[in-house]
Formats: C-alpha cells, sequence, structure tokens
C-alpha cells in the first residue's frame, strides 16, 4: 500500500460503453407480472460471480477476543474498515469484505479476504448466512455473512496491528471497536463529513442496540 499523500477527487464521470466494462454489465429485464402484463426493468449485472458459490461476495462479521490468559479484561471487540468508494464519493465503514474468486466458496473467501484486509488470521468460523440481496431493485448482486471469531496473540504492542495484505490500489483503515459500543460509534461515523456506514453493517448493530432496549421478547 502507498503512502497516503491527498484526499481523493473525482476528476469525471461518463457513461461506459458495456463493450469496456470489466465488472459489471446492464440488463433490460422483460418479464410478464402477476396481472399477465408485460413490463420491463433495468438492472446492474456482475460479470464475476463465482461458479462453484454461485454467490458474488462475502462481508465478514468478526469478533476479536483477547488473547488468552490476558492480564486485561478487554471486551469482546469488532475490527471495521474504513475505505474510499468513488460510487459515493465519499469514505465507507464497513465489516471486511470482497469478491469470491473462482474455486472458492463463501467461508474460503471470508478467511482469506479477512487476513488480506486486517492482517489477522480467522480463528473460527462461526457460521456463514444464505446468500442475500444486495440491492434487489437495483440489481441481481448478492452475498453471504460470514460471522467469525479471532483470537488475538499474545506478545504483541498494545494498539499495533498487524501487517495487511492489501492490493494496488486499495487504501484501507483499520478501526477496532468494543462490541457494546458498537451502534453509537457508528451514528458517530454518520455525523462526520464525507463519511457512510455500509447498510450490512448498521443493521446488524441497529439491531443489537434493538434486542437490547426493547422489551418485545
Amino acid at each position: 500500500m502507498t503512502t497516503k499523500t491527498q484526499e481523493p477527487v473525482i476528476t469525471s464521470i461518463e457513461d461506459l460503453p458495456i463493450s469496456e466494462s470489466k465488472w459489471i454489465t446492464l440488463n433490460k429485464i422483460t418479464y410478464t407480472d402477476q396481472t399477465g402484463k408485460s413490463r420491463t426493468w433495468e438492472s446492474a449485472t456482475r460479470k464475476t460471480r463465482s461458479a462453484k458459490a454461485g454467490v458474488d461476495a462475502v462481508a465478514i462479521g468478526n469478533i476479536l477476543l483477547p488473547p488468552p490468559g490476558s492480564a486485561h479484561r478487554t471486551p469482546a471487540s469488532t475490527l471495521l474498515v474504513i475505505q474510499y468508494r468513488p460510487p459515493l464519493d465519499a469514505y465507507t465503514v464497513e465489516w471486511p469484505a470482497g469478491l469470491i474468486d473462482a474455486g472458492e466458496d463463501a467461508e474460503a473467501a471470508a478467511v482469506r479476504e479477512f487476513r488480506e484486509e486486517t492482517g489477522y488470521d480467522v480463528t473460527r468460523v462461526l457460521s456463514v448466512s444464505p446468500p442475500q440481496a444486495a440491492d434487489p431493485g437495483l440489481t441481481n448482486a448478492n452475498m453471504q455473512l460470514a460471522m467469525v471469531e479471532v483470537q488475538l496473540p499474545g506478545g504483541e504492542l498494545e494498539g499495533v496491528l498487524p501487517e495487511q495484505r492489501l492490493e494496488d490500489g486499495e487504501h484501507i483503515t483499520r478501526v477496532v471497536v468494543p462490541l457494546a459500543e458498537l451502534y453509537d460509534r457508528l451514528i458517530e461515523f454518520t455525523k462526520r463529513e464525507r463519511f457512510v456506514v455500509a447498510a450490512k453493517l448498521l443493521h446488524f448493530a441497529q439491531g443489537m442496540d434493538f434486542q437490547r432496549k426493547q422489551k418485545y421478547f
């Protein structure tokens, strides 16, 4: 990863010919609705879906646990990543995530992507969700959510994160947040200029907060 020297700046936006598109394409869908009427819909479609997984991407919800025998009673935390997203012209606060490579399933992709983006090795995969729609009114893009546990190694300097294995062009900042503070910390991020919290992360945190405060069950 190269050293940051400036804030990202969009220098132009123009229509992209389908023939030049590497990652997505546009489709016109013609279908017959529930009343028998013919209708059309415009959709963006990824070109990179893994044939083995049948899913485009995986997001990695993660629980960081303190080193075994640690004298510090550090609460369980989660590691967030912050990166610039050109479609939003903003920094997004997310869980680590990435596309599933050919020959991978969501679990293997989660372990690989987590190591690359955070520098940590996954200790245990707790669960992998069924495929989820990302934005069903716009695209057929889908994903799975892998929840993982990471046992932090002992002997490291406090506050020092391991080396990332980022690809060229990736600039990812890592932030560790106690789980108990996750929702409030995400709301703080939303108040920053040019920051957006990813929906799947905010929904998870908001659900935790709702479950803690509500009296329905």
